[in-house]
């Protein structure tokens, strides 16, 4: 008869949730192949001459995939302590969807939804990475943003008024026999010329409506930079506030904001014990 150790669940827990251990690292790096190689799979499934030709073995290799990660939904659930937490976390939210609606799929019809669905298993790439530690660097661009949004407003208002001013000179000038059959689409084929993207389905033919182009794509040309100074110089400033590095009390006014090496109070320039 076999018998397993009474702490299983925790070399379990070890294995999947470390990666201080051999078996660890191999069944990290076993996941990020299979993430990798189904998402892979999927997304050429989605060209029509490989699915003809192969898309009864992808189909298998998928379902394969999916036993896998069913698998691994399970023994996560075995092996948490907290399975409530686990469940309404975002990962786990994630190999919960990854996973339901395929099985749903068998009863329910999701169409082309069904790859998108299967693709989110991605997600999992940034636990198995470790990299939920670098989201937080992400606060600085959040506060940048914020630090920036009544200029950004501000910017992108006056944006809108010359899409509006334009497209509807254009219209005037071009006309629906150029193909400006509406200011709407005078106000697209603006918005194209001055992100400088310019498709060429909709252009200009008479010398007034080419000299406004003109003007319009060398201001595209200044517009382009503008955002981008406005948040870059945010996040300098967010970069230069410095964090306290310590939490020294000064004795007489109380404050705690010091640098790590500071001996006098920044505050009231008392010396610090």
């Amino acid at each position: 008869m076999v018998t397993y150790p009474k702490d299983w669940k925790q070399k379990l827990n070890q294995i999947i949730n470390g990666i201080d251990t051999p078996l660890g690292r191999a069944f990290d790096i076993a996941l990020i192949g299979s993430i990798s190689i189904s998402c892979f799979l999927i997304i050429i499934d989605s060209v029509a001459p490989i699915h003809v030709v192969m898309g009864t073995v992808i189909s298998l290799l998928l379902n394969f995939f999916l036993l896998i990660f069913t698998l691994e939904y399970v023994l996560r659930l075995i092996v948490t302590p907290k399975k409530r937490d686990y469940l309404l976390s975002f990962y786990g939210i994630v190999d919960f969807i990854a996973i339901a609606p395929i099985y749903l799929s068998f009863f329910v019809s999701f169409g082309s939804f069904l790859p998108i669905v299967r693709i989110l298993r991605l997600f999992r790439l940034f636990s198995v990475f470790k990299m939920g530690r670098y989201v937080d660097e992400s606060g600085a661009l959040l506060k940048a943003l914020r630090a920036s949004k009544t200029k950004i407003s501000v910017f992108l208002f006056t944006l809108l008024f010359i899409v509006i001013i334009v497209g509807a000179l254009m219209y005037i000038i071009e006309g629906p026999e150029h193909g400006f059959v509406s200011i709407p689409e005078s106000m697209y084929w603006a918005i194209v010329t001055i992100s400088t993207v310019g498709y060429g389905d909709i252009s200009p033919q008479t010398e007034m409506g080419k000299f406004l182009a003109s003007a319009l794509m060398l201001v595209g040309y200044g517009i382009i930079a503008v955002p981008t100074g406005i948040i870059t110089s945010e996040l300098s400033n967010a970069s230069n506030k410095k964090e306290p590095l310590t939490d020294q009390k000064c004795p007489i006014c109380g404050n705690s904001k010091h640098a790590k090496d500071s001996q006098y109070c920044n505050q009231c320039g008392k010396k610090l014990t």
